[in-house]
């Protein structure tokens, strides 16, 4: 009887393991690790000025696949700046300020030292993978869409966290669509 309960008890460990597993993999919680690699889907509205993922965290160092989507059927081109910490506003009057130079608004990204990882500006329909690595230094990244008079309204959060050595810090972060 007490190998039966045991058998049990590995069973229910093992089933508790492979759906945290597919959890992770299907919600886009942070990887474990900052050599694995982290990806992120994120779509702009067809019809309004936001993005379906306002928020997700990944590990400092992390490799991260951004597939950035505008998809079909949208009204309008749209981009995906993410920039350091405390310069969406920064960013964005820059945008602002070029809103009349039409070769500008081909791409406005407005190519200062603020500018993290920037998409090309996408019209409905064509998606962009992107590849990079996240910031080493934890915190708050702003993602914001630079097409002139989005970048206020268009907004997200890379969460960026140290692992502590148990990885605890990361259990319960993951994607959150925009509400």
């Amino acid at each position: 009887m007490k190998n039966i309960s045991q058998l049990h008890q590995a069973l229910y460990i093992s089933a508790i393991g492979v759906f945290l597993t597919l959890l992770n993999t299907s919600v886009g919680f942070a990887k474990e690790s900052s050599d694995q690699l982290h990806e992120i889907k994120i779509a702009a509205d067809k019809t309004n000025l936001k993005f379906d993922i306002t928020e997700f965290t990944v590990a400092a160092g992390a490799s991260v696949r951004l597939v950035f989507i505008n998809p079909e059927g949208s009204l309008q081109p749209h981009n995906i700046l993410f920039v350091k910490p405390g310069a969406a506003v920064r960013v964005g009057m820059l945008v602002n300020r070029k809103m009349s130079d039409s070769e500008f608004l081909k791409n406005p990204n407005p190519g200062t030292s603020d500018v993290l990882v920037a998409s090309t500006l996408l019209q409905a329909g064509e998606k962009q993978v992107i590849d990079f690595t996240a910031p080493q230094v934890p915190g708050d990244y702003p993602y914001l869409c630079t097409y002139p008079g989005h970048w206020a309204v268009m907004k997200g959060v890379m969460k960026v966290r140290a692992l502590s050595a148990d990885r605890s810090n990361l259990a319960d972060e993951k994607v959150k669509p925009k509400g």
